[in-house]
């Protein structure tokens, strides 16, 4: 009975049960927060080519020379983005039909060959990152 006893006061694994219950907690975060900033930095990259494109593409006269300026932008230019390669972007131009006086530049990017996806973590947003930017014709 007295080392039944002796056993049960012993603390000295105690930080290793403590760190194997928390542990896995604190890396799921870790690898989360991780997974996000891969994403949201890929997503600010799409934002800029957006707004990047929708500058280019305002020297167009119609629809169809906006759409044929922002792909040439997209296809000439470097986009020097860590986690963006251009051949998953995909740029369109629409009018907009409540006001004749803008058009809306929407680059599409598949994310699916970010190296986030294979990370263990919490939901993950959609693998399509889609941002737009519109332009008003004729200044303000």
């Amino acid at each position: 009975m007295k080392h039944v006893a002796e056993i049960i006061r012993n603390r000295s694994g105690s930080a290793a049960v403590e760190f194997a219950i928390v542990a896995p907690v604190f890396i799921l975060v870790l690898l989360t927060m991780i997974a996000y900033g891969i994403y949201l930095t890929a997503a600010y990259a799409v934002q800029q080519v957006a707004a990047d494109a929708a500058r280019t593409a305002v020297a167009g006269i119609n629809t169809t020379e906006r759409q044929s300026l922002a792909k040439d932008f997209i296809d000439k230019s470097a986009l020097n983005y860590i986690f963006l390669d251009k051949k998953y972007v995909n740029v369109s131009v629409g009018s907009d039909p409540a006001n004749v006086n803008q058009f809306t530049v929407t680059v599409e990017y598949d994310a699916t060959e970010l190296p986030i996806w294979s990370l263990y973590t919490y939901a993950l947003p959609d693998k399509t990152i889609r941002r737009f930017s519109t332009i008003r014709i004729g200044g303000i």
